[in-house]
């Protein structure tokens, strides 16, 4: 049985660290960006770079699944993490998605967090895993994290890090009815005094760099059990 895995690279940032990976690579496009086929440890899998933001990583998820018809659609990327909350560097291993910057002011605040909130089965996951990570909630929004949204979000929702795009791709995979893998690292860390990356775009890319080769290096040691 051969596995369709698709692979959304998201933010252009990501894509930039991932493209010089696979310097044969027979580029392709789509209305979204470029993707390619690779070969991890003879795994086939399709390389797809979606986007960034909430409204491209749902559309782009959204075509992958039926242009691609995968089994699984795997997001790998970064992620900012609070401080004193989780270390940087550290790998996350979502298990949970929910999109944090929805202002419903006329209904139930709560119902509408709880629709776009994806659980993800991972129960087919090899075990032990096969590298360290960190389980747990993954918040997504179309902003960078603020520092003053961190006490609430740790109080309401015991959260310790956030992206733009995990919680769209994986409520599509739900509601594609497709297993999906979300692995973010740790790029940079938020506290009160604000972000160590704010105002230094170089050194975000820097350790996108590292994190995007890190990933890719792992991923078929992840997906053996998906068969």
């Amino acid at each position: 049985m051969t596995v369709r895995v698709v692979v959304i690279i998201s933010a252009d940032a990501e894509w930039r660290a991932v493209r010089p990976l696979f310097p044969n690579a027979e580029i392709q496009t789509s209305p979204y960006g470029e993707f390619f086929l690779a070969a991890l440890n003879l795994q086939p899998v399709t390389i797809f770079h979606g986007g960034w933001g909430k409204i491209s990583a749902a559309a782009s998820a959204q075509y992958v699944a039926d242009n691609f018809h995968p089994d699984i659609i795997v997001n790998l990327g970064t992620c900012g993490g609070f401080e004193g909350r989780v270390e940087r560097g550290e790998i996350i291993l979502v298990e949970r998605t929910l999109v944090y910057d929805i202002i419903e002011q006329m209904e139930d605040p709560d119902e509408v967090i709880a629709y776009y909130a994806t659980d993800l089965d991972l129960g087919w996951l090899p075990s032990p895993e096969p590298h360290p990570v960190r389980r747990g909630l993954l918040l997504s929004g179309d902003r960078d994290i603020l520092p003053d949204d961190i006490p609430t979000l740790i109080e309401k929702y015991d959260a310790f890090a956030a992206d733009w795009e995990s919680a769209s791709i994986a409520w599509v995979a739900r509601k594609n009815g497709l297993r999906c893998l979300i692995l973010r690292g740790v790029s940079d860390l938020v506290g009160a005094g604000g972000g160590e990356a704010y105002g230094d775009v170089s050194l975000f890319h820097e350790r996108t760099k590292e994190i995007m080769a890190r990933l890719i290096r792992q991923l078929p040691d992840w997906l053996p059990g998906i068969e």
